[in-house]
């Protein structure tokens, strides 16, 4: 059995294709060891010390750990898990686990999710994957389709959106995972630090300008904020990150190596500047 790896965006993520199907339909993701329950080959990889992550898709398994320097321990570990699952012949996902089919309004929103979904696999993922991202499904809610971006699946939100609400008109728009799910990451000291200075020399700044910055989480060597107000959909929002935020940021926690951008700035109702009109960086 011959498993092909691909790098990813995310140094501490990287894809193994184990040239056989993973997922029947949909995609799965993990986030701890608890959470694998339902799945055999999610819990043998969380048995390998390191490994923080785990999602799976029709044909691939994601896999993120704590510390990226740590790949060349913890890579061969991972193949031979992987190779050891195939070989068994066991479940990907437990069948106990997997949601009994429902009726009425229930079965219509499975139909609904398996059309994202699909939408998802056969077009989106593909096309995020060569600017070296990704984009994972974790549900369909209130019209709202709840997505984790991976690197440059940041990029393509606006173009994600438009095209899930173009096929899918039960989709009203997109929620981020993060929003959804705990953040020990911004319980640490690095995130105190970086609220610190979001609060006291970044915030009065865009403040002026209608805006405001906030922190979603601290996740190993990457931020991850959010542009609101003023911020959101401006023409010059690119420039306050790079130039302005992400140095503040690296000045005061210099283990932070990025800074991602996770704003929805195609719904920004009031920017300072309107994209293409250019002006000057308010931070």
């Amino acid at each position: 059995m011959f498993i092909q790896t691909e790098a990813t965006s995310d140094p501490g993520t990287v894809k193994f294709l184990p040239g056989k199907p993973v997922m029947g339909s949909g995609t799965a993701e993990f986030a701890d060891i608890e959470a694998s329950n339902g799945s055999p080959l999610a819990r043998r990889l969380f048995a390998i010390d390191g490994v923080a992550r785990v999602a799976l898709d029709a044909e691939t398994i994601t896999v993120a750990i704590s510390d990226a320097e740590n790949w060349l321990v913890l890579k061969p570990a991972i193949l031979g898990a992987i190779m050891e699952h195939f070989v068994a012949g066991d479940a990907v996902i437990d069948a106990a686990a997997e949601a009994p089919a429902g009726n009425g309004a229930a079965e219509e929103e499975d139909e609904v999710s398996a059309q994202i979904r699909d939408l998802i696999d056969t077009r989106i993922r593909p096309a995020v994957a060569q600017n070296g991202g990704d984009v994972i499904f974790h549900g369909f809610e209130d019209g709202l389709v709840i997505l984790e971006m991976v690197g440059g699946g940041w990029a393509a939100r606006g173009g994600i959106e438009n095209m899930l609400r173009h096929y899918v008109p039960e989709v009203t728009g997109l929620k981020d995972y993060l929003d959804t799910s705990s953040k020990p990451g911004l319980n640490t000291p690095e995130a105190q630090a970086i609220l610190q200075v979001l609060e006291e020399r970044i915030n009065p700044s865009v403040a002026s300008h209608g805006g405001h910055i906030s922190l979603v989480d601290v996740q190993d060597d990457t931020v991850y904020i959010r542009l609101e107000g003023g911020c959101q959909g401006c023409g010059m929002a690119d420039v306050t990150l790079k130039q302005g935020i992400e140095v503040e940021i690296k000045r005061v926690v210099p283990q932070i190596t990025t800074v991602l951008d996770t704003t929805d700035h195609a719904g920004g109702s009031n920017p300072y500047y309107e994209p293409g009109k250019g002006g000057m960086s308010p931070v």
